[in-house]
């Protein structure tokens, strides 16, 4: 298994580039942030930073998304950074929620997704697409990559996933829903003709390591009321009976709203409807060992990535600890 850490774009930038230089010291090899333009700093700017501060790192939006810039603005952001630092991007990708929503616009649809897919890995990797009704290529772009891992929950996300992308993120590490999404977007794989196993399943959720589990769940609570914000959508959808498993969309009963200016921090408002059982379902909490047990779980269903949030009050330690005694247990 290996490793991702994700971080906000909070000022100043240069704290989030030694972050992710420490992370890399520490064994992590991918390095996330959110991409939500209004509520934190532009990320394609720090990412230069970033990749110029470690030596092999891969970075990228956890998630990005089509609605925000022009996809050949998307595509020529991942295709320089590629250039200047030798294809260590990826583009994690999602309809929309916090970026857009804080603009007044809705998530987009899956058929705008699976569209701007193609044309941003394409771009970016030196081929002619079709945008806007006309044929474009970037033509200084040379021996480009670029991997397109999309965030889903919902059974028709799930199923894209599994017929285009190159990765599927899983925000939230419960066993039981890992099992239910991982199943349905290597089934849709293989009903696409497409080999699963080429396919990278990447989970990422807060972990806090430490003893203090009253402490711990009231700094990762937030992490439940985001996760809420895509189950209410897929309630929306789908109604409470539909296709959604129960551990998903029973635990919103409670949800009466939501605040964006707390949106991913400690302390969010917003989420006192999460209770304690989810909140230690979803994320990783306890000390090292019990992370460990959770991992070698999570690695059995199939993931290839844990990438760690680490919004809560003792992140420099967390990292250490995955550092010294996590990550070596997995590698």
């Amino acid at each position: 298994m290996e490793f991702g850490v994700v971080l906000q774009t909070d000022p100043p930038a240069r704290k989030v580039v030694e972050t992710m230089r420490r992370a890399e010291g520490e064994g992590f090899r991918y390095g996330w942030t959110f991409d939500s333009h209004v509520l934190w700093q532009e990320p394609f700017v720090i990412y230069s930073q970033v990749l110029a501060a470690t030596s092999e790192l891969k970075v990228g939006p956890m998630v990005t998304n089509p609605g925000t810039r022009d996809w050949s603005v998307t595509a020529s952001l991942f295709a320089t950074l590629n250039d200047m630092f030798g294809n260590r991007t990826v583009c994690g990708i999602g309809r929309g929620d916090s970026a857009r929503r804080v603009i007044g616009q809705q998530p987009v649809s899956l058929a705008t997704m699976s569209e701007a897919m193609h044309v941003i890995k394409g771009l970016a990797e030196g081929r002619e697409v079709m945008l806007h009704g006309a044929p474009i290529s970037i033509p200084w772009v040379r021996d480009g990559k670029l991997e397109i891992w999309m965030a889903a929950y919902g059974p028709k996300a799930l199923a894209l996933v599994g017929q285009q992308a190159d990765g599927f993120i899983l925000q939230t590490a419960d066993p039981d829903i890992a099992r239910w999404t991982v199943g349905s977007v290597q089934a849709a794989a293989r009903a696409a003709g497409r080999d699963p196993g080429e396919i990278t399943i990447c989970v990422a959720a807060p972990a806090y390591v430490g003893t203090d589990l009253g402490h711990q769940r009231d700094q990762l609570r937030w992490f439940g009321g985001m996760v809420g914000n895509h189950v209410a959508d897929l309630v929306a959808r789908y109604g409470e009976g539909g296709a959604v498993p129960h551990e998903l969309t029973d635990y919103i009963k409670g949800r009466e709203g939501y605040d964006y200016a707390h949106h991913g921090r400690a302390g969010h408002p917003s989420t006192d409807f999460v209770p304690d059982a989810i909140v230690d379902r979803f994320c990783l909490l306890g000390p090292a060992a019990a992370h460990i047990d959770r991992l070698r779980e999570l690695a059995g269903i199939g993931v290839d990535q844990f990438a760690v949030y680490l919004m809560h009050d003792q992140p420099g330690e967390t990292l250490a600890a995955y550092g010294r005694e996590v990550i070596p247990a997995l590698a």
